[in-house]
C-alpha cells in the first residue's frame, strides 16, 4: 500500500494526469482510504510541486501539469469520499471562487479539492464571478467560509468588492474570508477587512 502512495507522489510531482488516474484506481481497490491517499500523496506531491517552484527549478507549466494529475486522481477520489460523506462530520461550509476580472483557477480548485477532502462542504462558484453572486451564494448555503482568489493585482481589489457586498448584505459578521493569489498578502487581508 505505501508503495502505491509513494508512486502516486511521484507522479503528482512528474504531472503525468493519465498515471495519476491509475494509481488512484489502484489506490482504492487496494484499500486505502481516498482521504489517506490525499493527505500521505497528493498533499505532499504537490508540497514538493510548491516547493520546486519557488527555488526555481518547477515553472508554471509544471505547476499546471501537477495540477492537472492531481484533478485526475481526484476525480477518482471524489465519489468514494462522497459514498463516505455520512460518516463524515462537515466541518463548514466554503464559498470559493475567483473574482470579477480574473480568470485563473489552478490555485482556486486545489484549494477547494483540499478543503472538500479534509471535511468542508464546497460550493465553487468558478472564475469571474462578481461580488454579488458571492452574496447570492452565501445566502443560499449559509455559508460560513468565503475563498476569494486573484492571480492579478489589478483583480485583487475586487476581493475587498466582495468584501463590502458582504457588508451591505449583514453577512461579513456570519462568515470568515480567506483571500488568496499570487499578489495578496496578510497586509492585504488586513486592509480589505
Amino acid at each position: 500500500m505505501i508503495e502505491i502512495l509513494r508512486q502516486l507522489q511521484d507522479i503528482i510531482i512528474a504531472g503525468e494526469p493519465d498515471q495519476a488516474r491509475g494509481l488512484a484506481v489502484q489506490a482504492l481497490e487496494a484499500g486505502i482510504a481516498p482521504l489517506t491517499a490525499i493527505e500521505d500523496a497528493l498533499t505532499p506531491g504537490m508540497q514538493v510541486v510548491g516547493e520546486r517552484y519557488e527555488c526555481g527549478d518547477y515553472f508554471i507549466p509544471d505547476l499546471m501539469m501537477a495540477a492537472e494529475a492531481m484533478k485526475a486522481a481526484m476525480a477518482v477520489f471524489e465519489p468514494a469520499l462522497m459514498a463516505r460523506q455520512e460518516q463524515r462530520q462537515v466541518l463548514g461550509v466554503v464559498v470559493i471562487g475567483t473574482v470579477k476580472g480574473d480568470i485563473h483557477e489552478v490555485g482556486k480548485s486545489l484549494v477547494g479539492t483540499m478543503l472538500s477532502a479534509a471535511g468542508f462542504q464546497v460550493h465553487d462558484l468558478g472564475v469571474d464571478v462578481p461580488a454579488s453572486r458571492f452574496v447570492e451564494r452565501v445566502q443560499e448555503t449559509e455559508a460560513n467560509v468565503v475563498g476569494l482568489s486573484a492571480l492579478l493585482t489589478t483583480t485583487m481589489r475586487n476581493q475587498g468588492t466582495v468584501i463590502e457586498a458582504l457588508k451591505e448584505a449583514g453577512l461579513r459578521e456570519h462568515v470568515k474570508v480567506i483571500v488568496g493569489g499570487a499578489p495578496t498578502s496578510p497586509e492585504w487581508a488586513q486592509t480589505i477587512g
